[in-house]
């Protein structure tokens, strides 16, 4: 059937993080946007970060130590133009921010902005909104976004695939789910921007919201584009452990402000693993609570800031006091239970300095993309300056080349057929390959690897994708298909990544290959080309 219900923008934009939020504001400066986000416009990683914006606002700091400390954490794996690019022009990033009305926290009785330092970090260059920023800010900017007459908002709506032309060489738009109604919608743009977030939904255990199932990450993969370090997942060393909320983050910030992690003796640890003990980075960090957990055979560890005054702990962390409180802990006068859990995707679809992907006219911001940035670990903030930061060049780059764009290749573009699928009559497949998926990844693909295990791994995830695929050309759809469609891809994706690095490096530690090799390079995968059909 050929498109004939199709809606046109000038670009869409997939995700409605602060990477997405930010480049919809930019470009509806000049053209009509369409902004996609498969739940609200509030919901999403980007809502859920607490810790802040690094950048380099103290005069006492500098670019070259924001970029050594990335390169660092980054154990030999960043880029760095990538890195450099994003410590000039942060700064720059967060005046627009001020500009737009984001409350940043300041000084006691100063009108000077105050900065943390989190692990990794040589100075103080963490800029925040108290322990709230992401939500913070992403309320700032949709607030913005409601505003602004060139923005179309598609909320409760998730992309199925993209659409590409006859040569299979330019996206053109993509096939959306409207959650409503469960029907299918074509929509057309000269660009796509894909600014879905990660894939740490993969893992059984995650800080992150229920959004984050790595679905630019697959579509982009599906439609031709490489992928760079998938093996890199950071697990963040402190997601609060309670039965009642298993997973609420406990920020680094904790950390950086005299938070020390403790056995359930109240011995400290950190400095037998590290020098800078507790402001170790977060690799470093997440295995040695992992190793002492193994080794003493508890279920956590606990990290206590209550030597600190009262009021400072509730001014600085006002919404991890109230969380834990709400689960009966006290954080002024007692530790948090605290384990590792799956973070952030390090890895993603290949990008240039601009954002673009090996597709023309396809873009990727923030956590689905690989730009180099992140290494083989990524510095504790860097994550939202490096969605900021790319939404502008990406913005430059598709306002550069607008005008000389092609008209959209409509004779390829059909309606998304469904009329030979059936209402499925149980969903227990769904459910069950759901929860085996993650409980897999977590039990084999974890803070410490094996080949054996990452073997084992992909062997089952290959035979639950064909299981999957199978369901999912059969049955109409819905959004948790979908998702697990997404998430199987990608973890295959990330197991295949793992059992191509044969070394420990970052985020990637392998018993079999315990050494740092002298020399390495990102792994990258390529998908196999598809004929133009």
């Amino acid at each position: 059937m050929n498109a004939t219900n199709a809606q046109e923008t000038d670009v869409l934009v997939i995700g409605s993080g602060i990477a997405g939020l930010s480049i919809a504001l930019k470009l509806a400066r000049h053209y009509s946007v369409t902004l996609i986000a498969k739940a609200s416009l509030q919901e999403g990683s980007s809502a859920y970060a607490q810790g802040g914006i690094a950048a380099v606002l103290d005069p006492f700091d500098s670019v070259e130590s924001h970029i050594k400390d990335t390169m660092n954490a980054g154990a030999g794996l960043c880029d760095k133009k990538t890195v450099r690019m994003v410590a000039e022009k942060g700064v720059q990033s967060i005046y627009e921010l001020i500009e737009m009305g984001v409350p940043f926290s300041k000084q006691a009785q100063s009108d000077r902005y105050h900065l943390t330092k989190e692990g990794g970090h040589s100075h103080r260059r963490v800029i925040h909104a108290a322990d709230h920023t992401g939500k913070t800010v992403t309320e700032t900017l949709v607030d913005l976004v409601k505003n602004t007459p060139n923005i179309t908002m598609m909320p409760n709506h998730m992309t199925v695939d993209l659409i590409l032309n006859s040569s299979r060489t330019r996206c053109i738009g993509c096939y959306v789910l409207d959650q409503s109604n469960n029907h299918v919608k074509t929509l057309l743009a000269h660009y796509t921007v894909l600014a879905t977030g990660g894939a740490s939904k993969t893992y059984l255990y995650t800080s992150n919201p229920d959004t984050s199932t790595g679905d630019g990450i697959a579509m982009a993969w599906r439609a031709g584009c490489s992928v760079t370090n998938m093996e890199f997942n950071q697990f963040h060393p402190t997601c609060l452990f309670h039965p009642k909320d298993r997973s609420f983050l406990i920020s680094e910030a904790v950390r950086g402000e005299g938070g020390i992690l403790k056995l359930p003796s109240g011995e400290a640890f950190m400095q037998q693993y590290d020098e800078r003990a507790d402001l170790a980075p977060r690799d470093i960090v997440a295995r040695a609570i992992d190793q002492e957990m193994k080794k003493h055979g508890v279920d956590c560890v606990y990290l206590d800031i209550s030597h600190k005054p009262t009021e400072f702990i509730i001014h600085h962390f006002p919404t991890i006091y109230a969380r834990c409180l709400k689960v009966g802990i006290d954080i002024t006068k007692e530790a948090i239970p605290v384990v590792p859990a799956a973070h952030y995707t390090c890895g993603g679809i290949s990008t240039d300095l601009n954002g673009q992907t090996d597709i023309q006219n396809l873009f990727a911001i923030g956590e689905t993309a690989y730009t180099g940035l992140h290494g083989a670990n990524r510095l504790a903030s860097n994550s939202l300056v490096e969605g900021l930061v790319f939404a502008e060049t990406a913005y430059q780059s598709i306002h550069k080349a607008f005008n000389k764009q092609p008209p959209i290749q409509k004779d390829c573009i059909k309606d998304w057929d469904d009329r030979y699928v059936t209402v499925p009559k149980e969903k227990i497949l769904i459910s069950h390959d759901w929860d085996e998926v993650r409980r897999l990844m977590w039990d084999y693909v974890g803070i410490v690897r094996t080949d054996k295990r990452l073997k084992r791994a992909l062997k089952r995830i290959k035979v639950l994708k064909e299981e999957i695929n199978e369901y999912y050309r059969a049955h109409t759809l819905n959004s948790d298909l979908l998702e697990l469609r997404n998430l199987t891809q990608v973890a295959e994706l990330m197991v295949k990544s793992a059992l191509r690095r044969k070394e420990s490096r970052g985020l990637n530690y392998n018993l079999d290959y315990p050494d740092m090799k002298k020399r390495s390079r990102p792994t990258v995968l390529r998908p196999k080309k598809t004929k133009p059909t």
